[in-house]
């Protein structure tokens, strides 16, 4: 845990990464915010599970990069992971989306729970452009300094020579497109999975077989894209 124990770091080698952003001063600032906001009012993931996506998988094994917008805003979804949900949990319209092009892409069927995790076990970075999330406010911390953070987790990411993917689904995944330099890596973009904007190019899309495609034109072991 940090000093101030608003969070615990995944115990893996993003812990050095984490921990130079906790000594800028933006980040003292949003924690600052994101803590009096946690004394205030529900807001979600738990504190303990706001950094849960970097603790499946170490620097070196990410191969994908799933960019979300911000967590679930509804009681018992967000867990840490983006468009991932608890077992328990009713399963969210983006993500059954996201099954269903998953589906018509590799003809996997839809899983009986929405819990991610098995994908980031394999290297799949599971992140939102923000971190945390008031209970039934969408969007309620943007502009706070979740998005420098994410901003310089993408840029460290895109500076590593290992194969990537970069999946970027909606807008404000979008705009992160002008922190890839890297030509090495593969950039897949289209509309969010969400029923207001799925429909307008995130069906057809075919991401996972894409992606598949570049690891092993890399000779990088595919994402078995099954939820067990």
């Amino acid at each position: 845990m940090i000093k101030n124990e608003l969070f615990s770091l995944p115990g893996n080698d993003w812990d050095d990464v984490i921990l130079n952003e906790v000594k800028q001063t933006y980040f003292n600032q949003l924690m600052n915010f994101v803590n009096e906001q946690y004394e205030h009012a529900t807001v979600y993931p738990k504190k303990e599970e706001i950094f849960a996506a970097f603790q499946f998988a170490n620097v070196c094994d990410v191969k994908v990069v799933i960019l979300g917008q911000d967590p679930y805003h509804n009681e018992n979804q967000a867990h840490g992971l983006c468009f991932s949900v608890g077992k328990d949990c009713k399963i969210p319209p983006s993500l059954k989306n996201i099954y269903q092009e998953l589906y018509t892409d590799l003809g996997i069927e839809a899983a009986s729970h929405g819990n991610l995790i098995s994908w980031a076990k394999q290297g799949v970075l599971l992140i939102n452009t923000v971190f945390t999330v008031r209970e039934h406010e969408p969007n309620s911390h943007k502009d706070k300094g979740w998005e420098i953070f994410s901003d310089h987790i993408i840029s460290y990411l895109d500076q590593l020579e290992q194969p990537m993917v970069f999946v970027l689904w909606g807008t404000p995944s979008g705009k992160k497109k002008k922190l890839l330099k890297n030509k090495a890596h593969l950039i897949l973009e289209s509309t969010h999975p969400s029923p207001l904007s799925s429909y307008r190019g995130f069906f057809g899309s075919k991401p996972f077989s894409k992606i598949n495609q570049y690891l092993k034109e890399h000779n990088v072991a595919e994402i078995d894209w099954k939820i067990i």
